[in-house]
């Protein structure tokens, strides 16, 4: 399985996706980092930690997902063909499960013995709780309080696996905070416990082990549109928070120049400061935890206040692998509001019988938008990265109030 974590030059030995990444990180943390990087490149070159991967993702995890025509989406919408890669199948309800699995086997390749991590949506406590369970290691996960009462299930089925949930009430308490209060643990704790970042950000080599993990996404969709179709498909479409799911599904693909790939931001109330999370919508570059990237900051410098009906999205800078290859034009990026993501969550449910996270529903909505004006002879893969029960009950205080207005 050399083939998930094969890849391109980038990044190079520093981290850096041309001027993006790096390690920006305390002195205490570099040692421990260049460890990681080390015990990585050891990891990926041996047959014995591949085959431990494979043999979890198939019999404990589920891979491969099924690459699923929606027909039924397709007609209404009466352009291209639509095919959705089914992340939400796996266990723990989405992709983070690809990362937390291959991230524990390196922390026991390292002689740790305690996990922990971060979360927006909930998603990745829940999937590094599970794989903490599965190992038996201890587990603490770092959760901004506003993003725990509006994933209030994803606490409890972190808590059911016997993770500590650390409540983070400093600052906009959501994605950002739970980051910062993690990489505070780390620095005190380093010489015992890995630190499972949940997405293709940070310092180096996360950014790189991250997408690796991810490449999975993208290799079965390649395998499984030429199986299905017999060509390459013409566009894929990613949500992009951090940008786990999104570079997991594009990164295959990079060197087929007449696959075009759109990544897709959360655009909250609209693009107005401080009420919405795109950051390559009037962001700039700059410096956040760990790595150089594109990033939301007012005048002075400081980091924005962000919005999203989503957690997962709501967070002030993108991976830096994504930057780069926005700057170097081969992916685009492009933004859902709130309103339009809801939409989408809406009808995949009436079409599909699928309930998309809403994360995911950002991704969706812009399948919505473009697969009408594609011919019908197009092919186009969204990345379904989880499913929405975790956000049922906030979506449906929002659709169902809006059907109660149209009815009055």
């Amino acid at each position: 399985m050399a083939n998930r974590t094969a890849s391109p030059t980038l990044p190079d030995s520093g981290g850096h996706f041309g001027q993006f990444g790096g390690m920006f990180v305390p002195e205490t943390l570099m040692t421990p980092l260049q460890e990681l990087a080390t015990a990585y490149e050891s990891a990926r070159n041996d047959p014995a930690f591949h085959a431990e991967l494979d043999e979890l993702l198939h019999n404990y995890v589920g891979r491969p997902t099924p690459l699923y025509f929606a027909d039924r989406w397709t007609e209404k919408l009466g352009g291209a063909k639509i095919y959705l890669k089914r992340e939400d199948l796996l266990h723990t309800g989405a992709h983070k499960i690809n990362n937390a699995l291959g991230q524990i086997l390196l922390a026991k390749r390292l002689g740790k013995t305690r996990i922990i991590a971060e979360t927006g949506a909930g998603q990745h406590g829940v999937a590094t709780a599970t794989v903490c369970a599965r190992f038996g290691m201890e587990c603490v996960v770092y959760m901004g309080e506003v993003d725990m009462q509006r994933q209030a299930l994803n606490v409890a089925r972190m808590r059911l696996m016997g993770a500590e949930v650390r409540a983070v009430t400093a600052g906009q308490a959501t994605l950002k905070e739970a980051v910062n209060e993690a990489m505070r643990d780390w620095v005190a704790s380093v010489d015992h416990t890995h630190y499972i970042i949940g997405s293709a950000l940070g310092s180096h080599p996360f950014p790189m082990i991250v997408r690796d993990f991810h490449r999975v996404i993208g290799i079965e969709s390649r395998r499984q549109i030429l199986d299905k179709e017999g060509r390459l498909p013409d566009l894929l479409c990613a949500c992009v928070g951090g940008g786990s799911n999104a570079i997991g599904l594009f990164h295959p693909f990079l060197d087929d120049e007449n696959v075009r790939m759109v990544g897709v931001e959360a655009g909250g109330d609209g693009i107005v400061p401080e009420r919405h999370a795109a950051r390559f919508q009037g962001g700039k570059l700059g410096v956040l935890q760990g790595t150089k990237t594109w990033l939301l900051a007012n005048p002075d410098g400081q980091i924005e206040l962000t919005h999203s009906v989503s957690a997962g999205l709501d967070y002030a800078a993108v991976g830096p692998e994504h930057a780069f290859y926005q700057e170097s034009g081969r992916i685009e990026y492009t933004y859902a509001t709130d309103d339009e993501a809801l939409a989408a969550f809406r009808e995949l449910a009436h079409c599909e019988g699928l309930i998309p996270a809403l994360e995911s529903a950002h991704a969706m909505a812009y399948v919505s938008k473009i697969a009408p004006s594609l011919p019908k002879s197009a092919i186009l893969i969204a990345n379904l990265s989880g499913r929405g029960d975790k956000d049922v009950e906030q979506a449906s205080k929002y659709l169902l109030g809006e059907s109660a207005g149209k009815d009055s």
